[in-house]
């Protein structure tokens, strides 16, 4: 039988809706493209720990999430979020590329469907 009576433990719905509810789309958007990057990071081995959690199937995804995410919210942030995180974009394609033993082909690495080729 299950215990309807909410604990501390359990998210309270209603409470996470309001409080999203009062973020304005931008800080949305933002926070996601940074919770990708950061992710994307890991995966690419850029971090402390480096090659532990180097998982360069999983960066591609990430990063290829990221360049679609940047590409589509373009018209909606204004350049003062958009640019940091096109630079940020920018240097994780480098550095796949850099990290790849089988560099794709130019156009064809992670997000380049979306920011066209990445060179050095």
């Amino acid at each position: 039988m299950s215990d309807a009576t909410p604990n501390s433990e359990t998210p309270d719905f209603d409470d996470m809706a309001r409080d999203i509810a009062e973020v304005p789309a931008v800080e949305v958007i933002v926070t996601v493209a940074v919770n990708l990057m950061s992710a994307a990071a890991v995966k690419l081995g850029l971090t402390e720990d480096g090659d532990k959690h180097k998982d360069l199937d999983e960066a591609r995804k990430l990063v290829h999430a990221l360049a679609g995410l940047l590409d589509a919210s373009t018209t909606e942030i204004s350049s003062f979020h958009a640019a940091p995180l096109r630079d940020g974009l920018k240097s994780l394609q480098l550095a796949f590329r850099e990290a790849s033993l089988v560099p794709d082909d130019p156009g064809q690495g992670p997000g380049e469907k979306y920011t066209g080729p990445v060179f050095g």
